[in-house]
């Protein structure tokens, strides 16, 4: 199974429900918060279309996706 990164910051309701959904399907993940670790924003921003820090921004494996639901998280582990 690859490797989950969820990355995250404060007061995201999105993240919050993310990571909740992975906990119950009982995914294994890590959790980086962006605010706690702006290097860890870069990640971020050239993950994103036009360098924007959007979050949850989720990378599996090598994969990155912006704002997932738990079904393309799932899909992706599954690949």
């Amino acid at each position: 199974m690859a490797d989950v990164t969820v990355y995250w910051r404060p007061m995201c309701g999105y993240c919050e429900s993310l990571k909740a959904d992975l906990a119950r399907r009982r995914v294994p993940y890590t959790a980086v918060d962006i605010w706690a670790d702006r290097s860890k924003a870069d990640i971020v921003r050239a993950a994103n279309p036009d360098g924007y820090e959007v979050v949850p921004t989720v990378q599996v494996g090598d994969r990155f996706f912006v704002n997932p639901s738990i079904d393309e998280v799932l899909d992706a582990l599954s690949a």
